[in-house]
């Protein structure tokens, strides 16, 4: 679904430190978990008279929705979404994760892991049922065009949540979120890492609790459903409730 890149580069720490940060209306907070290196299998030769990959296996995916889709028609499509996601991709329900200015690459990267059962929301498998690759493509373009707009960090949370995104948990091996992500949360559309700033800090609880207890994605291939999944499935597990909540709350509160 995006398009990936198996070499991550990690700044060093007194680059992720320095690094600026910028945020709402709210105190300089920057901050949300994740990262590890893209992990890509080599798949052996294959026979001239191979099969076609398992249906049990990820899905195959359009490399490059921005070649693909159509801003215009992703418009028309995207109303259905708008309930949930909001007109402009700025969802005002904490529960709905805000698409405004996400990557189209990781937007119709899942919509194709909904499609295919490997990621599981009742409301978001049936939506994404009668969906094509090509309308697929036009929606994640759609989105990633619109403008996000700014959320505040809680201010009893972002000081906690900054020292996290941006310098880890060295004690229980978790990397700084801002490696993969970005100091202003814009993600690394090349690598396959999404945006994160301004998103809902609920939503963002709720997704790094199904990394840590298994549930994000399901299936025999779960763990290794986009090539950075594995990551998340491990530093996920690493992280305790109270800082789920202040990496979360500072994300949402990044520009």
């Amino acid at each position: 679904m995006a398009k990936r890149s198996a070499l991550l580069i990690v700044p060093t720490l007194a680059a992720l430190v320095a690094a600026p940060v910028a945020l709402a209306a709210a105190p300089p907070a920057a901050p949300a978990a994740h990262t590890a290196a893209a992990q890509t299998a080599t798949a052996p030769q294959a026979a001239p008279t191979a099969a076609p990959v398992a249906s049990s296996g990820p899905p195959i995916v359009t490399p490059d929705p921005y070649s693909d889709g159509s801003v215009q028609a992703g418009a028309a499509k995207a109303t259905m979404c708008f309930a949930c996601h909001g007109p402009d991709g700025n969802s005002v329900s904490p529960v709905f994760p805000r698409l405004a200015g996400q990557s189209a690459v990781y937007i119709a990267e899942q919509l194709r892991l909904f499609r295919g059962g490997i990621r599981q929301n009742p409301m978001m498998t049936a939506m994404a049922a009668g969906l094509s690759d090509q309308d697929i493509d036009n929606l994640a373009v759609f989105f990633a065009a619109q403008t996000p707009s700014g959320l505040e960090a809680d201010p009893t949370l972002w000081k906690a949540g900054q020292a996290l995104y941006l310098s880890g948990d060295r004690k229980h091996d978790v990397p700084a979120c801002v490696a993969c992500h970005g100091p202003t949360g814009q993600g690394n559309p090349a690598a396959g890492y999404p945006a994160l700033r301004a998103q809902q800090s609920a939503y963002v609880v709720t997704q790094l609790q199904s990394y840590a207890n298994g549930t994000r994605y399901s299936g025999p291939h779960a763990e290794t459903a986009t090539p950075n999944s594995i990551m998340m499935f491990t530093i996920a597990k690493r992280l305790s409730p109270a800082q789920m909540q202040a990496v979360a709350s500072y994300v949402q509160g990044l520009r």
